[in-house]
């Protein structure tokens, strides 16, 4: 089943629709319009230059006017009877005008020659035949190709790396965790190992038809998505062997430099925060250079009269453009309010400002604009810098724009106390507006939609539980229990909407309506496309309290989708949780093994993997490290100070 299109499908994100493959042009045949073209633009060349030498030579009256050399020489003329500046001029002639005709002569002859030489090389080149021509054409190409990799390997500035705490270990020392840490390692090991099998190089995998996959969110190219988005999870693991394998995979043939309209978002949160990941967990430059290089070819986005990115954008091209049901066009919060920590990790790695500055304008912008009740709407015009249509949200359209502004002050060593006055903000008047009880004692969180609450509440919204824990700490007027205490009731009200299916999976929505609570109403909104934002706030609610509930609930999750998702090929979404037999998605997604594989792997390990003191994960869960004072404010990093 291919998921709707006005859903968001992962993450914190908007949903993919499938495209078929381009076709090309049979090689012959462009191969001969190739030498056709080439010879046309020789000879106009040609004839242009030709009529250029006659045409277009300066006149030597004219010449003469404007030359301050030895020549002519123009100089106002002043009345000596007022010292005004008299608006006519005298030309002086200076002393040798002939030598000046022999300079022009000269240029007209070696213009000349010039034509005759390109001329003969003409002649000589129409001699030659169709393999010489050839041979010609591929050794240009190839050279072009080669001077464009020396361009794009080229060694970025030398940056001091942060400290980098807890990036292996974490070994429960009971052995029923360790059994159970293992057993999600085999998980991921069975899901990377059909994707390396059946769908190597494609974006996700169909597990079941064993063969690749890929939406419109990655464009029409194999960019592996599933390979960089894993990449920081196998190495977390220990599966190095399989990390090498990604490793040389996108050292081989990760290329942005492709004809392919991708998200904006999608690419930043999973290949861009991928790659940095794996570079501060391995040390390897690779990946380093290819998320500048891809970060780059996004910056076009940003070519908008508000600054605003658009959506998608050509990687070839450059030109953008805004999903055509996103509220007449408008940009989405949750994408171009989540790129921030991402780039300011460019910037911090390569020394260039640009990254920094494209993301601080997009918050100057929001922070001037009126917000309805305190809320932020979904949906922003990126042209006349208006707001959209009246509808806020904790899950899909606004979710992680709260988190990364959290994020972004945890990220600063929590010196970015602009970032956390607006998260305080935000959350204040969401708690005022769109969190509610239930009748039944749920604590749920509603979107509102021109001017009323609707009682629905999203699985990605239930990422906002581990959000509420992690911002605890630093809340205003010592509010950190109460917000520790809002998470905890938001994992809760999760948890009830997966043990209220069948499967023991939740729904993709659930409604609080009348006598139904945290349960799915209609058909669309019954599936499980393997999604990781419930577990996320399991793993953060253990960290924060070690309450064994949370551990117990993850595993409840992981044996479920052991036992309901697991195929032959892969892990499968499946299309209704209320369905004792239920049947699959054929869809292994990428941020499956980015997301909900490592948020269980990190529940059943030790704190001191990844602690969060050091690392933030951005919406993908790729580890980011915080960039303490000690290491930002080096002499050899300007970009950060």
């Amino acid at each position: 089943m291919t998921t709707p299109a006005l859903l968001p499908l992962s993450g914190r994100r908007i949903p993919p629709l499938n495209l078929g493959p381009p076709s090309f042009p049979h090689h012959r045949a462009t191969l001969r319009l190739s030498e056709k073209f080439i010879l046309l633009l020789i000879l106009s060349a040609f004839i242009t230059l030709c009529f250029g030498a006659f045409f277009f030579l300066p006149d030597s009256s004219k010449h003469k006017r404007f030359d301050l050399g030895l020549e002519d020489v123009l100089i106002p003329h002043v009345d000596a009877g007022k010292g005004a500046k008299n608006p006519g001029v005298f030309l002086i002639h200076g002393p040798d005008e002939h030598r000046h005709r022999e300079e022009e002569e000269r240029l007209r002859n070696k213009i000349r020659a010039d034509h005759e030489k390109a001329l003969e090389e003409a002649k000589e080149k129409l001699r030659k035949s169709r393999e010489e021509i050839r041979a010609e054409i591929q050794t240009e190409k190839n050279k072009v190709v080669q001077e464009m990799k020396i361009k794009e390997n080229k060694p970025l500035p030398p940056v001091p790396i942060p400290n980098l705490v807890g990036i292996s270990g974490g070994d429960p020392e009971d052995n029923d965790v360790r059994e159970k840490r293992e057993k999600i390692k085999e998980m991921m090991k069975h899901a990377w190992d059909n994707y390396r099998t059946y769908g190597w190089g494609h974006n996700e995998l169909r597990p079941i038809a064993r063969k690749g996959h890929s939406t419109n969110i990655f464009g029409s190219s194999q960019m592996g998505a599933t390979i960089v988005d894993a990449l920081d999870t196998l190495y977390i693991m220990g599966l190095h062997a399989e990390f090498l394998d990604g490793q040389r995979w996108i050292e081989e043939n990760l290329d942005f430099s492709v004809n392919s309209e991708v998200s904006v978002f999608e690419v930043n949160i999973r290949f861009i925060g991928g790659l940095l990941a794996a570079y501060y967990l391995s040390g390897e430059e690779i990946f380093k250079i290819k998320a500048v290089q891809l970060a780059e070819k996004l910056l076009p986005a940003f070519n908008t009269p508000t600054g605003i990115p658009w959506a998608m954008v050509n990687l070839k091209s450059g030109v953008g453009r805004n999903w055509g049901w996103a509220s007449a066009g408008s940009s989405i919060l949750a994408e171009f309010g989540t790129l921030h920590m991402e780039f300011v990790h460019l910037s911090y790695l390569t020394g260039d400002l640009i990254y920094y500055k494209k993301v601080m304008h997009i918050r100057k912008l929001l922070q001037k604009m009126d917000r309805p009740n305190g809320l932020y709407p979904n949906y922003l015009n990126p042209r006349t810098g208006r707001w959209g249509q009246y509808h806020t949200s904790v899950g899909g359209l606004g979710d992680s724009f709260y988190e990364y502004l959290l994020k972004a002050w945890l990220m600063s060593d929590k010196t970015d106390h602009e970032a956390r006055k607006m998260y305080d903000d935000a959350i204040e008047a969401i708690e005022k507006h769109l969190i509610k009880k239930s009748r039944g004692g749920l604590i749920f969180i509603g979107e509102w939609k021109n001017g009323h609450l609707e009682k629905k509440m999203g699985h990605l919204a239930c990422f906002a539980g581990g959000m509420f824990a992690l911002g605890a700490d630093g809340s205003r007027t010592d509010k950190a229990g109460h917000y520790l205490e809002l998470g905890a009731e938001i994992a809760r009200t999760c948890h009830e909407s997966y043990d209220r299916t069948a499967l023991k999976l939740g729904p993709e929505s659930f409604k609080f309506d009348g006598a139904v609570e945290a349960v799915a109403v209609r058909q669309a909104e019954k599936y499980y496309i393997l999604r990781p934002e419930v577990i996320e706030t399991y793993w953060y609610l253990w960290r924060f309290t070690h309450d064994p509930r949370y551990r117990q609930w993850g595993w409840e999750a992981a044996l479920a989708i052991e036992k309901y998702c697991r195929v032959s090929g892969g892990f499968s979404g499946v299309k209704d949780v209320y369905s004792s037999t239920p049947t699959h998605d054929d869809v292994q997604q990428s941020f499956f093994l980015a997301e909900t594989l490592k948020y269980l792997y990190l529940l059943f390990s030790g704190d001191d993997l990844l602690p969060l003191d050091h690392w933030v994960f951005n919406t993908e869960a790729h580890p980011l490290p915080v960039l303490h004072l000690a290491n930002t404010t080096l002499s050899g990093n300007p970009a950060v100070r």
